[in-house]
């Protein structure tokens, strides 16, 4: 019987007798090890496809940067190997040697010196090197095609790293010819610092830099918040929509504590738009002319919450290049909208905890404490009481947060509301995509009543603005255009019996019916707005005052009619508005 038990060996590397290399094989303990530092093998295809999610994440520049720092520890950590290994009376030119041997050990490429000039002690070098079949072009060939530009970065790291290692100071490798490139061969050009211009080694020197992608992200989320600010940018209570008595009664709650500083938490599924109502109690209160800074705790990664909250000083992590305020400095006098607040980890959630029981906080990295006058806003779709049950919230800051709750009601429960809502969305987003006029069908209106919206405003949002962008141009928003991932079947029950009747738009004939009356009315010269405001009020005194016979009159729901009225300055009240 075949014994199929891992083997382990000690495997002797031709050619590598000068180095003393020992690869050792520990199958059994799952080990590669190389003169005792522990490697691992790898399809070059991973590797490859490393290089793409990078290159698609990053952009090309940055994950050549990223690629050429990794390559650079590798051969730094391979010239401390050789190091070890060489014996102490080896030769410069044997030290030299050890890195393009190594290199080819681990499968990378296959190196052959050219030319090469250099001095250890005085730490000066000028060398051309040839590569034969370096994988890292072969994938990159694979991935992209040829590129314009060589595309050897981790090795061209590698080299740099080793060299570096060293000769003791920066060494700069330049890809002269790449098969990446389409040249029949790579090969590179070793210089150290003296032999380079100035913009070339602040080029060098960029590269081997930590770039803090997230860091710089937040900064420039920050800015835009900033900037919307500054620029006096219409805020959501502006756009505040709905009649239902569901949101009247949520409007009432905010109101009522919107000119004192208690700590509010706005409950509710995703999408209700707790943001907005947050924003609108900020507006009608106190403070409505300080700054309002929103903070979503779950798009923030845990290691970076406590800066984003209380700001960092330079150098007080790797990456922290630069001074920056935190949202509780940036939202100082005004309110701190944290969204989501249910994402945070206990420790983020105990230093938030002191700073609402102290009003002071430090800066990350920094030992002078602050004051800070913000108003909290926090906001969640989960339940918190659970889970401080569970042991994942501090029952102290659930405590702390839970003053003033206020419950913003799914969008199934505010049905009166999604006419308004249609109404308002169909102008938003006509405006932005640049239509003319769209108008929705009634099947589709009552398609979308009759929907139960688990994604709430948010999804109808969507929903809305994808009909305005197929309906084009003085279109007309159908079912199909609303719910295309329905079956007709699905989309028909949505639709209820006295909803049934669709819309007949019809085309006009040359110079009689409507076309004739549509002329006689462009020859009056009047604006749009007034022939609304006209046909409007002479439904509502033909019904005698009834909104909903007026409205059954125009093709419209009541509550667009009403609507449409309050809009022209016509309080609905006004009339009768018996159903």
């Amino acid at each position: 019987m075949q014994d199929h038990r891992p083997i382990d060996a000690s495997v002797h590397v031709e050619g590598f007798d000068a180095l003393g290399v020992d690869l050792d094989l520990r199958f059994a303990d799952g080990k590669i090890l190389l003169n005792g530092m522990r490697m691992v093998l790898l399809h070059a295809a991973t590797l490859g496809l490393l290089r793409r999610d990078l290159i698609h994440t990053l952009g090309f520049d940055r994950a050549r940067a990223l690629l050429f720092r990794v390559g650079h520890a590798s051969g730094s950590r391979d010239a401390e190997m050789v190091g070890n290994l060489l014996p102490k009376d080896a030769s410069d030119d044997e030290k030299l040697r050890a890195g393009p041997l190594l290199h080819m050990l681990e499968g990378v490429v296959k190196v052959q010196a050219e030319r090469v000039t250099w001095d250890m002690a005085a730490g000066t070098m000028d060398g051309e090197f040839l590569w034969l079949d370096s994988h890292e072009a072969a994938e990159h060939v694979a991935m992209f095609g040829v590129h314009h530009s060589p595309v050897c970065w981790m090795q061209s790291g590698y080299a740099s790293g080793y060299i570096s290692k060293l000769l003791g100071g920066l060494m700069l490798v330049h890809e002269t010819a790449c098969i990446g490139r389409g040249d029949p061969h790579c090969r590179i050009h070793c210089r150290d610092a003296g032999k380079v211009t100035p913009a070339e080694l602040e080029a060098a020197r960029r590269l081997l830099e930590p770039d803090p992608v997230a860091e710089q992200l937040i900064d420039l989320q920050a800015q835009v918040s900033d900037l919307r600010a500054a620029l006096g940018e219409p805020g959501p209570s502006t756009e505040m929509v709905g009649a239902s008595p569901a949101f009247h009664r949520t409007l009432s709650l905010l109101r009522k504590a919107a000119d004192s500083t208690v700590t509010v938490l706005l409950l509710g599924e995703t999408g209700v738009g707790k943001e907005r109502f947050a924003r609108l109690l900020h507006d009608t209160g106190r403070r409505r002319d300080a700054p309002f800074v929103a903070l979503n705790c779950a798009a923030i990664p845990e290691s970076l919450i406590e800066s984003e909250l209380f700001g960092v000083e330079k150098g007080a992590y790797t990456g922290a290049q630069q001074t920056r305020a935190g949202k509780f400095e940036r939202a100082n006098g005004g309110t701190l909208f944290l969204d989501e607040v249910g994402e945070l980890t206990l420790p983020a959630q105990s230093k938030l905890l002191r700073v609402l029981q102290e009003g002071e906080f430090e800066r990350l990295g920094d030992t002078r404490s602050r004051s800070a006058d913000v108003r909290i806003i926090a906001a969640t779709n989960q339940d918190l009481r659970r889970k401080v049950a569970e042991g994942s919230f501090r029952s102290d800051l659930y405590y702390r947060l839970n003053i003033f709750p206020v419950t913003v009601p799914p969008l199934r429960e505010r049905a009166d509301d999604v006419p308004l809502l249609v109404e308002h969305f169909l102008h938003l987003f006509a405006a932005r995509h640049g239509r003319r006029r769209v108008a929705i069908c009634p099947r589709a209106l009552s398609a979308l009543q009759g929907h139960d919206w688990p994604g709430n405003v948010r999804e109808l949002a969507n929903v809305i603005e994808r009909g305005v962008i197929v309906a084009g141009d003085d279109g007309m928003i159908g079912v199909d255009d609303l719910f295309p991932f329905l079956d007709g079947a699905t989309a028909a029950a949505l639709v209820p019996e006295e909803g049934a009747v669709s819309m007949q738009v019809d085309a006009p004939s040359g110079g009689t019916g409507g076309t004739a009356m549509a002329d006689a009315i462009l020859d009056t010269g009047r604006p749009l707005e007034e022939l609304e405001q006209d046909l409007l009020n002479a439904a509502v005194r033909r019904a005698g005052g009834n909104l909903a016979q007026a409205a059954r009159a125009l093709g419209i729901t009541r509550a667009q009619l009403a609507y449409r009225l309050r809009r022209q300055g016509t309080p609905s009240d006004r009339v009768n508005a018996s159903p």
